[in-house]
């Protein structure tokens, strides 16, 4: 291992503990917005990326290199285990993740199979050694698709906008839901053990399509598994963080669930999360799209989250989903500075 000194601001903030400024990344910082990536994409698919640890290393550290944040992404997608359990997934160009054999019965369940990270993933576990042992001097948070929205993808055969599939599976066949959601579990478990075996210092669930459901349903279809996913990955003694677009309205029932953080979206102000009940670390909630307004109005909008953040212990600043390919890098690099520096003069007070 190295002797490199790591800034971990993150985690003290993620773990609810006094920091002297508030760090910050971004969703999708790794990708799209970057010069360097679209010329190497110009070059390699996701999926060969994904799969040559040094290559995806430095797509992962350049915007910590670049834009000064206090944590990294492992860059990958959240498909990546699949193709291990039976899935035969592929990441189409303007359309995403198209899955040949999508589930449709109890015995479509049946067949999927178990992950073995060492054998199934080792390029993402090589790469995650490569970071932590190298290359880093920030925190690297390690990730995975929750179930209910691997399950969407894997139900509808690719992107939707209703579920009504998803919905219509789980509502009709309830004993093949559960069981799909127990199988994607334990895959979740077993790949997430294995991404902090190899190094990573925290875990993020994206749950990204879970507000399609309502509170009622959430707690009878999704919640158990969750519970489950988390009360497992708590052995592990690293933080974990949950987020979802749209899911507002669940946000008092990811506080229920033994993690750490809280990650809100654009929509729930971080003051009227706090007046609802949410007492865990809170992460967000910049709206991506004002990343595209002029400076004054970038600022002022961050300042009014900053306020609201740090009105008790527990922030991490983000966004409330990701980065668009269209920001430019000096306005990411203006953006963390400024959190740094506003942040840090107002705690010292």
């Amino acid at each position: 291992m190295s002797n490199r000194e790591i800034n971990d601001t993150f985690l003290k903030a993620a773990r609810g503990e006094k920091t002297d400024y508030v760090p910050c990344w971004y969703m999708r910082q790794a990708g799209r917005s970057q010069p360097e990536y679209r010329a190497l994409k110009e070059k390699y698919s996701l999926f060969e990326i994904t799969h040559q640890p040094e290559l995806c290393a430095y797509v992962t550290r350049l915007p910590v290199e670049q834009h000064g944040v206090d944590a990294a992404i492992l860059y990958k997608d959240i498909m990546s285990p699949l193709p291990s359990i039976g899935v035969d997934v592929d990441i189409k160009a303007g359309i995403g993740p198209v899955i040949s054999n999508p589930v449709r019965s109890i015995e479509d369940v049946e067949k999927l199979g178990e992950i073995n990270p060492e054998q199934d993933v080792p390029y993402v576990l090589n790469t995650i050694k490569l970071l932590v042992n190298e290359q880093l001097n920030v925190p690297l948070i390690g990730f995975a698709g929750a179930p209910f929205t691997l399950a969407s993808y894997m139900i509808e055969g690719g992107p939707s906008k209703n579920y009504n599939k998803t919905k219509a599976f789980m509502y009709s066949q309830p004993e093949a839901w559960f069981k799909l959601m127990d199988k994607l579990g334990s895959m979740t478990i077993t790949y997430v053990k294995s991404q902090i075996d190899a190094g990573a210092k925290a875990i993020q669930i994206f749950d990204s399509w879970v507000g399609a459901l309502n509170v009622a349903d959430y707690r009878t279809f999704i919640k158990p598994v969750m519970t489950r996913i988390f009360s497992e990955l708590r052995e592990k003694n690293v933080p974990l963080i949950m987020f979802g677009v749209g899911a507002s309205h669940l946000a008092l029932e990811w506080q229920d669930l033994p993690l750490d953080v809280v990650g809100l979206d654009w929509r729930l102000p971080i003051s009227e999360a706090r007046k609802i009940g949410i007492t865990k670390t809170i992460q967000g909630n910049l709206d991506p799209a004002i990343l595209l307004a002029p400076w004054d109005v970038i600022e002022k909008r961050v300042i009014e989250i900053l306020d609201q953040g740090m009105a008790q212990l527990g922030y991490i600043f983000n966004l409330g989903h990701g980065v668009f390919p269209d920001v430019k890098v000096e306005t990411l690099q203006r953006l963390t500075k400024f959190i740094h520096d506003y942040s840090a003069e107002k705690l010292a007070r």
